[in-house]
């Protein structure tokens, strides 16, 4: 009678272990399933420091085999879980650009606003300059960017006439990146060449700041790794007055996609992630392959004596919005972007506030929010109209991962 009893258990066991082995196996897959999405289905088709609201409810489930019913406590998170509650502004759609932008740039100059270069589908990428005039809203003026100039991921700045652009992805997919530079003269439309930069970046942070070009952290030449290297160079009226590259001050935390603003004799750098999607090793058309990506809310100032300080955080983990700011009555205003992934998904989510920094008490608020979620918006802000346009929106009200490219614009009057 003991015998067969252990008989019984010993077969139990196999059972309860073979149905632990099985489900290990499947959560394997679903993990290495999630990591693994390629750019194709998520970069084009595509903290809050702490989640603001997580619901986890009771669910009615069966066993399996077996009629009765049994209570099982399965988090379910929420889509937009990341949102923070904010009033919806009062948003006007205006006449779209020619074409749709995801990760192109974008410089205004008093009621102009230049818009570079861009994916306009994973395997197509811009190469010509656009012009919206905030006047008369219109758009025109469309001209040829220099053949060796990256075609996104771009660095950028510009003094009021001038517009110097350096570094970033040249081709689509996810090709490598370029060191060439350039300067742009705004009222002829020509282009002269810059010292390359000393290696090349991804998307790093640029900024006009006491005479000096300066260049910092981004990407490395795999596009995931993040550098945190500073160069400077001097300039003026558009020409380079020094032969090199002169090494500055690391950045203290690496990365691209951030937003880097030079106000009151004051340098920022906002925002931004560590890690990209990187080419799939082997593929002649260097494929996208998604890699984990860390996004934070960091901010940095570097003083008078060049050395960076940090300042209170974004009030959530905020990417992609290198071009997507604008200064508005002493504050900077960032529209958009893209946060931490789904928790339970893996999915990228994307940003649908604006936030304020006021640059008196160095502290955030949330201005309002969006029409929808979107990344790598193009702002400009115009006789009290803040605009944004391009980039990539959600799928939805109630799903803020991202779909569709855009070349929609939109502006609200903000009185900040």
């Amino acid at each position: 009678m003991a015998r067969t009893i252990g008989k019984h258990s010993s077969s139990k066991l196999v059972i309860l272990l073979a149905c632990a082995g099985l489900l290990g196996i499947a959560l394997i897959i679903d993990f290495l399933w999630a990591s693994s999405s390629s750019l194709s289905s998520s970069y084009l088709n595509w903290a809050v420091d702490t989640p603001r609201s997580v619901t986890i409810p009771k669910i009615e489930k069966k066993e399996p085999g077996k009629g009765s019913k049994r209570n099982v406590t399965e988090r379910v998170l929420s889509a937009t879980f990341a949102d923070i509650p904010a009033p919806q502004l009062q948003w006007e759609k205006m006449a779209p650009a020619p074409v749709p932008r995801l990760d192109g740039a974008a410089i205004q100059i008093k009621n102009l606003l230049f818009v570079f270069a861009g994916y306009g589908t994973i395997d197509y990428v811009h190469s010509h300059v656009d012009i919206y005039n905030f006047t008369d809203n219109t758009w025109g003026g469309r001209f040829d960017m220099p053949k060796e100039m990256a075609h996104s991921h771009l660095g950028m700045a510009t003094d009021g006439r001038y517009i110097y652009v350096v570094t970033g992805q040249y081709g689509p997919q996810c090709r490598g990146p370029t060191a060439h530079t350039f300067v742009l003269d705004t009222e002829t439309k020509k282009w002269r060449n810059m010292p390359p930069l000393p290696v090349p970046r991804y998307a790093p942070a640029t900024q006009l700041w006491r005479g000096r070009l300066h260049v910092m952290g981004g990407s490395k030449e795999d596009r995931h790794e993040p550098a945190l290297e500073h160069w400077s160079i001097a300039v003026k009226n558009g020409k380079v007055l020094e032969k090199e590259w002169r090494s500055e001050i690391p950045i203290p935390r690496g990365g691209p996609h951030r937003a880097c603003v030079v106000v009151n004799d004051r340098l920022f750098v906002i925002g931004g992630q560590e890690g990209d999607f990187m080419a799939k090793p082997g593929s002649p058309i260097f494929k996208c392959s998604r890699r984990n990506e860390v996004v934070f809310g960091d901010v940095y100032m570097l003083d008078d004596e060049m050395k960076w300080k940090v300042l209170p955080s974004m009030p959530k983990p905020d990417s992609h919005i290198e071009f997507a700011w604008a200064i508005v009555n002493n504050s900077v205003v960032i529209a958009g972007g893209t946060t931490e992934k789904h928790p339970v998904t893996k999915k990228m989510i994307l940003v649908g506030e604006v936030f304020q920094f006021h640059l008196d008490t160095l502290k955030w608020s949330v201005v309002g929010k969006m029409p929808f979620r979107v990344k790598t918006t193009l702002v400009g802000f115009w006789d009290g109209w803040f605009y944004f346009t391009s980039g990539q929106r959600d799928r939805g009200p109630d799903d803020p991962a991202p779909r569709k490219v855009i070349g929609d614009v939109y502006r609200t009057k903000l009185s900040l």
